[in-house]
């Protein structure tokens, strides 16, 4: 196990984090969106209000107000229907409590001297985010690593002399340092904080982040997928949990699959939901994700009515103006390319997938996942066109970094740090 794991404590990964904001489930769906838009892993947590203001909790009831994550993929999932469609100014006045799908295994309260070890494992096991105290009495673990925490260094209340001892004890029953005005205040860790970290200690890590990922079993062929040709909403039929993703595939003679694009939470993210929606309802899963050109003719295919509220200068005051729109893979997100032709459509040329080979490094992966902002990166075949075997999430990096070294049969060391 790397001493990266043992003498790091969760504390170590809040310094500077912002104060976490509490979204309720009674906001409505435009809200959502604009909140999404500043948030991280693509989604937020969504909280049931406090039974009365002000009032001090613990960990136990703390929990229980929380409802579940909800990402941009539920969202344009949700505006994608067909009432959604008919009325999108009620639609986007929808609480959101009617679009989160409950779970309130994906958030858990851990004090700030939790050995980073353990936080790793909670999230192995599903937790996506972690609510972490401000400020709080908390033992260090380890003087080299721990006792920096929040901007301060903390000593010792009980034994002046502790510059001699290896643990670092705080006396828990003395007021925090920081006031009593900061026991309500917490921070949120997500996963993509926890890469961040690991992105940053690779040397501790050797030989892990040289190998490849095929040979530390962080490949998962666990994945969802739909063909090109279907329509794209049979993609969200039964949404995928982790990663929030599904793959748009061809599928070729030998009974494989070449992926050209995906319907995922990180590549909807800061798209226009509306058109997002829209396209959704109304193109095979091909059209969704490379994109329409614009000057096919076609008023049923290219033209839609939506409700600007979310995007123009009244959404101050609620108001919004029906207006016509056209649909572009630039509308909801992608950026097109060349323009092709497949049968009788006309396409832009897609926005690629991120997607490495099987050989590929654990560090590159890291590395795309953090440069790019996604949750999860599709592994195709080393030595053939965009043959999809399956895909790297968060939790499977977790799992990999924290394989014993004795367990790793083979160990795949590519040339440099990236092979892609």
């Amino acid at each position: 196990m790397p001493s990266v794991f043992l003498y790091h404590v969760v504390g170590d990964l809040t310094v500077g984090k912002p104060e976490m904001v509490e979204f309720y489930e009674t906001e409505t769906v435009e809200s959502a969106i604009r909140a999404i838009g500043e948030s991280t892993e693509c989604g937020i947590p969504v909280w049931k209000r406090k039974s009365h203001v002000g009032m001090i909790e613990n960990s136990e009831t703390r929990l229980q107000r929380f409802v579940g994550i909800l990402n941009s993929l539920d969202i344009v999932a949700f505006l994608a229907s067909t009432e959604c469609l008919e009325d999108q100014d009620k639609a986007i006045k929808t609480p959101v409590s009617q679009v989160v799908v409950p779970n309130t295994s994906l958030v858990k309260q851990v004090d700030p001297a939790t050995r980073l070890i353990d936080a790793l494992e909670m999230m192995k096991q599903g937790v996506r985010r972690l609510i972490v105290p401000k400020s709080m009495g908390w033992k260090g673990m380890s003087k080299r690593f721990s006792i920096l925490y929040n901007g301060k260094w903390l000593k010792n209340a009980d034994t002046p002399n502790s510059s001699s001892n290896n643990n670092l004890t705080i006396n828990t029953n003395r007021p925090s340092s920081s006031g009593t005005s900061n026991r309500n205040k917490f921070c949120c860790l997500s996963r993509e904080d926890v890469i961040r970290f690991l992105i940053g200690c690779l040397g501790a890590l050797a030989p892990l982040p040289l190998s490849s990922i095929s040979s530390l079993g962080a490949i998962n062929s666990n994945y969802s997928s739909v063909e090109a040709s279907l329509p794209a909403i049979e993609a969200t039929r039964k949404l995928p949990e982790d990663p929030s993703a599904i793959a748009v595939v061809e599928p070729i003679p030998n009974g494989q699959c070449k992926i050209i694009g995906e319907i995922s939470a990180s590549r909807l993210w800061k798209c226009d939901y509306p058109a997002a929606a829209w396209a959704l309802a109304n193109l095979s899963a091909g059209q969704f994700v490379m994109g329409v050109e614009d000057n096919v003719a076609g008023r049923s295919l290219l033209d839609f009515a939506v409700n600007s509220a979310v995007d123009d200068g009244n959404t101050a005051t609620g108001t919004g103006s029906t207006r016509l729109r056209k649909f572009s893979s630039r509308s909801i997100g992608f950026n097109p390319g060349n323009s092709i032709r497949i049968g009788r459509s006309i396409y832009r040329g897609r926005c690629a997938p991120l997607t490495c080979k099987t050989t590929s490094s654990l560090a590159a992966v890291m590395a795309q996942m953090l440069s790019h902002r996604a949750t999860h990166v599709w592994v195709i075949e080393d030595h053939s066109d965009d043959i999809l075997v399956g895909v790297v999430g968060y939790a499977d990096i977790l799992a990999a970094v924290t394989k014993q070294p004795a367990s790793l049969t083979h160990v795949n060391r590519p040339e440099g740090l990236a092979t892609l």
